[in-house]
């Protein structure tokens, strides 16, 4: 085989590696996503917001990781209900550490827990809770040789201390999840973001079908992503549907 080709080969089989790591929200990959989000809302309004995710694997010990995964949201929305207006600027910041052993168990499960921390930083009212918030967060998932990924991430936040003229936060988030490794980099995934709402009584369920492809930029290693979003259940008001965009930058071990 040629130098090109081997070179082509060695670049699709790193590229499917990375891609199999990013299936794995507790893998030892440093990424930095940047998540483009367009919910259209029944009220007549919409909302755009973009999720920076730095995730940070730190080795803790010859058996276990811990891994930094944050989110925070910078949102454009409008129209949110009549009279709202239109509001921009940072959302809440949630962040979540998980511990997980390095190897997984004799049965091939991963399992990463942790606590899960909810910080008020929303520059708008209408963009957070203006609450504190602490809980639990645990994920659990397989990887198959065949290239499959299936697991659930959860979290369950209450609010502790913030505004007082703020509602309650008891919010328990639950992500089931799955891709399938298509070869060169690619990922086919599926996932249903749902969140309930223990003040208010709302379930929002969420169903992602989602397409990605790790490639290279010069010598950066980077995934592209595009989905649709389609609400089974959201509140009075809600959305329907949305699109989702994802840009991550890569950094694997060297």
């Amino acid at each position: 085989m040629c130098l090109l080709g081997l070179a082509t080969t060695a670049l699709a089989e790193d590229a499917d590696e990375l891609a199999r790591q990013l299936s794995n929200p507790v893998s030892s990959l440093i990424s930095v996503p940047l998540q483009f989000n367009y919910d259209d809302l029944d009220s007549g309004g919409s909302r755009t917001w973009l999720n920076v995710q730095p995730v940070v694997p730190v080795s803790i010990g010859e058996n276990w990781n811990m891994i930094s995964r944050t989110i925070l949201p910078i949102t454009y929305q409008e129209n949110l209900f009549p009279g709202a207006g239109s509001q921009f600027g940072t959302g809440d910041i949630t962040q979540s550490l998980f511990f997980s052993p390095k190897q997984p168990t004799a049965n091939g499960w991963i399992i990463g827990v942790g606590p899960a921390l909810l910080l008020p930083t929303a520059s708008d009212d209408l963009l957070g809770t203006g609450k504190w918030g602490a809980g639990p967060t645990a994920v659990v998932l397989k990887q198959s040789q065949a290239g499959w990924t299936y697991g659930a991430l959860a979290n369950h936040l209450w609010s502790f201390a913030g505004e007082s003229d703020r509602g309650d936060v008891s919010s328990t988030f639950l992500q089931p999840f799955l891709t399938k490794g298509l070869g060169q980099g690619r990922t086919f995934s599926l996932n249903i973001e749902s969140s309930y709402n223990w003040e208010a009584g709302q379930w929002t369920v969420p169903l992602n079908i989602g397409y990605s492809k790790v490639s290279r930029i010069g010598s950066q290693m980077v995934s592209y992503q595009g989905g649709v979003r389609y609400y089974a259940e959201s509140p009075d008001g809600g959305p329907d549907w949305g699109l989702r965009f994802a840009f991550t930058l890569l950094f694997p071990e060297k």
